[in-house]
């Protein structure tokens, strides 16, 4: 699912709200993730799952066209770990 379509669906769920304020929900609630992730932070949302940053070191890989080596920087990931309902329910 896009984020216009997301927007999509909340709007056509919620006849009450224009499809501006929708955007402008869907749009903050992504800046705040992201900002709290850029300063390091941590976002949990329950029963869904937590973002949080994780640090990758340097390293040498290797270029799959070439065979050469080459030198990877280390550098800040964001990692999603998915929630105990929302495991459950996609399994089951």
């Amino acid at each position: 699912m896009t984020k216009s379509e997301l927007i999509t669906k909340l709007t056509t769920q919620n006849p009450s709200l224009s499809a501006q304020d929708v955007e402008n929900v869907v749009n903050t609630i992504l800046e705040e993730i992201t900002s709290t992730l850029v300063d390091g932070g941590r976002v949990e949302l329950r029963g869904f799952g937590a973002f949080s940053v994780r640090e990758r070191e340097a390293r040498t890989a290797r270029n799959p066209r070439t065979g050469e080596q080459v030198q990877v920087d280390a550098k800040r990931v964001p990692f999603f770990k998915m929630g105990k309902e929302l495991k459950e329910r996609i399994n089951g």
